[in-house]
């Protein structure tokens, strides 16, 4: 017989345990991880970088709160609508996250279709989307930029040139627009010569007149060059505007102060001191543009002045394949300048081969850094690391066997050259003026 307390006990002992809910906030980060995959899916779909995707989302948390099928609808938009290549649709959401706003895109998806005749380039359509949401500019504003431009003689190509390059103009007046056309012509500058600096610099339409443009002019003038001669290259180069006060003046300085040879100082005030000043300018840009401070691009041309000479294309390409290939840091020019200054098909790169090839050999008995590389002659070069290993002369093709020398004067010019022989009745007038000498002693 069962007693009444072990039928208790196993009824508790068989009964379902308590339901315990579980902690709200564990749901909401299993809710919020979840959404995250979800983004962090889709924005991979469209070309986004993994690895910069968990810094770019702790950014703009934003993102984590809209709605997911919002977000999927404003990434087609921008690649189907606003046929933006999916690149620049990276760049764009990294520049500016907020244009993945469904509505914003609505409304300007509306606002652009009013100039689909105009034939609105998808980068133009990118830069002015980017600046709208930055700066809370709507599609009717843009409408009335479009009338300004064209009511003020731009061409069509200019107006484009200019809302991609300087999309500030939107929130320009019409009056301030008019104002810098009407300086540029006080200058000298014809109507259709203004149209040509705006197309090729649209970034001067967001320069102050008073406390930029003036000053700048003033400073060319102090520095003795002409109107005539400062509005040919104006004309010829407009980002010459775009020089701060000051800037041309400490070029000139720099050049004036070169310790080069006489053929390379002629070479490079040969266009006149003012473009040779501009050129160092572009020169210095260039470099800062790789992280350089202003103080080393100018000591590196001023070591180097053949720096000035080359095309700023050869220069990023040096630049690129010192710190891409070669993988040594920009600052490495500080030190060695000469790099800059030599021919890079000719120096750079056959030098490089060679001596990438003996270090995978094993053949240097020590390293050989920028400096040796670079500034070894020609001969010595190929004495040290070249002649010792016959298989390195194709690589380096100066002085090797395989190149010929030409001979730089046709054959038989020697016989054109011949000196003239002495006529027979010389010696008979050696002797009567040594006794004309003798008399006089």
């Amino acid at each position: 017989m069962v007693r009444p307390t072990e039928t208790l006990h196993r009824l508790i002992a068989s009964a379902p345990a308590p339901f315990k809910p579980k902690p709200r906030f564990l749901s909401s980060n299993q809710s919020l991880y979840r959404k995250q995959i979800s983004l962090s899916t889709l924005l991979q779909r469209y070309g986004f970088p993994p690895s910069q995707l968990q810094t770019f989302l702790s950014r703009n948390h934003f993102l984590l709160n809209s709605n997911l099928h919002d977000t999927e609808k404003s990434l087609g938009m921008l690649t189907s609508s606003f046929k933006i290549p999916h690149k620049s649709v990276v760049s764009l959401i990294i520049d500016c996250p907020g244009v993945l706003d469904f509505d914003f895109l609505k409304r300007w998806e509306f606002g652009l279709s009013k100039f689909a005749d105009l034939g609105v380039p998808p980068l133009l359509i990118k830069t002015v989307l980017e600046h709208s949401k930055k700066f809370q500019i709507d599609p009717d504003r843009f409408n009335e930029t479009l009338k300004v431009l064209k009511g003020l003689g731009f061409s069509e190509s200019t107006t484009r040139r200019v809302l991609e390059g300087f999309p500030g103009v939107i929130a320009l007046k019409e009056c301030e627009i008019h104002r810098r056309i009407q300086f540029l012509m006080a200058i000298g500058i014809p109507r259709d010569g203004v149209d040509r600096v705006f197309n090729s610099f649209p970034e001067v339409l967001g320069f102050g007149i008073e406390n930029r443009l003036m000053p700048l002019l003033n400073e060319f003038k102090d520095l003795g060059f002409s109107e005539e001669l400062v509005r040919k290259e104006i004309i010829r180069e407009p980002r010459i505007l775009g020089m701060e006060v000051g800037e041309l003046s400490r070029c000139l300085d720099l050049i004036r102060s070169l310790k080069c040879r006489e053929p390379i100082k002629l070479k490079i005030f040969s266009k006149g001191a003012f473009r040779a000043g501009f050129e160092v300018k572009l020169r210095v840009d260039c470099l800062c543009k790789h992280r350089l401070i202003r103080r080393e691009a100018f000591k590196i041309l001023w070591k180097e002045p053949r720096v000035i000479l080359y095309e700023i294309d050869d220069i990023e390409k040096k630049i690129d394949f010192i710190v891409k290939t070669v993988g040594l840091n920009v600052g490495c020019l500080v030190d060695v300048p000469e790099y800059l200054g030599v021919s890079f098909e000719k120096q750079v790169v056959p030098r490089y081969k060679v001596i990438e090839y003996l270090r995978a050999k094993g053949g240097l008995g020590n390293e050989v850094g920028l400096k040796a590389m670079i500034k070894l002659s020609r001969l010595r070069f190929y004495n040290l690391y070249v002649k010792p290993y016959p298989e390195c002369e194709k690589m380096f093709g100066r002085f090797s066997g395989d190149v010929q020398v030409k001979n730089q004067h046709p054959a038989g010019l020697w016989k054109l050259l011949k000196p003239q022989q002495r006529d027979p009745d010389s010696k008979e007038d050696v002797k009567n003026m040594k006794s004309f000498m003798e008399g006089l002693v």
